[in-house]
């Protein structure tokens, strides 16, 4: 099987001592093609940096809600020629709403969540969206860009069913992560993935964060690695009761098309 991780922290210091191993040790686990998330200007520059050294590895550019009240007056410039000028910068973001921690002021998160998705929109790029207790206000900022069903990635749904439901109904894809193998937090989000259709599925690890809890044997660290996607996948295909195989193949053209990757890039 290949598959397709859209989303990796690789940046983050805990890959310091060993990040070519783990890229080497996830493309042996069949993950042939990773997403550097980008969460700010200076760690956007540095996940395209990253990129250069390896096939297979894309990553974002943007501002994550965490970082908008730090983020630079000419940001979406920024974000823009980053973008534009490097083949693999395949999507706008991390941005989106984080209303959990406000680690930035939510009016400046808005604005700033809002300036991206109009970069996005007039740049026809794909928008790899953050979204954690700030449903409404995070719906209500997507109605006033008026962004394609097909454009935007709900990055790590931890939501609810009616939430779900919304996003589902708006044509958006669903990206799901090793919370679901969480059977402290992970059983509500596990219990409706059913719901979400075959064509709308992306998978990801969010490493070094979201570690599976039920992987066997247990690992002796709590790190989270791009080698664990394949178990994400199976429990996946055993809660849909649908063949692992085909929905990898399903889930690796979805994540071509979401990215708009060409066909050499997929074979």
């Amino acid at each position: 099987m290949k598959l397709f991780d859209i989303g990796i922290n690789l940046t983050n210091k805990q890959f310091d001592l060993d990040r070519e191993a783990v890229i080497h040790q996830a493309m042996l686990s069949g993950v042939e093609r990773m997403v550097i998330t980008g969460t700010d200007i200076d760690e956007s520059i540095t996940a395209n940096q990253l990129c250069k050294g390896f096939d297979g590895l894309y990553s974002t550019a943007g501002i994550h809600p965490h970082d908008a009240s730090q983020a630079p007056a000419e940001f979406v410039e920024d974000i823009k020629n980053l973008y534009l000028n490097n083949q693999n910068v395949v999507a706008i973001g991390e941005c989106g709403l984080d209303f959990n921690r406000n680690y930035s002021p939510q009016d400046i998160q808005l604005s700033v969540f809002q300036q991206q998705l109009i970069l996005a929109s007039e740049l026809d790029a794909p928008i790899f969206s953050h979204q954690r207790d700030a449903h409404n206000a995070f719906i209500q900022v997507l109605d006033n860009v008026a962004i394609k069903p097909n454009r935007l990635v709900v990055h790590c749904f931890t939501g609810s069913e009616a939430e779900l439901n919304e996003y589902i109904d708006r044509g958006y894809y669903i990206g799901i992560t090793g919370w679901i193998c969480d059977e402290r937090r992970g059983k509500s989000v596990l219990d409706i993935v059913p719901l979400i259709p075959n064509d709308r599925l992306l998978i990801e690890t969010d490493s070094p964060f979201l570690i599976p809890r039920d992987l066997k044997p247990k690992p002796k660290s709590r790190r989270n690695l791009p080698e664990y996607l394949p178990h994400i996948l199976q429990t996946i295909a055993e809660v849909k009761e649908v063949d692992t195989e085909a929905l990898a193949s399903q889930v690796w053209h979805n994540s071509c098309e979401f990215f708009k990757l060409s066909k050499e890039s997929c074979l």
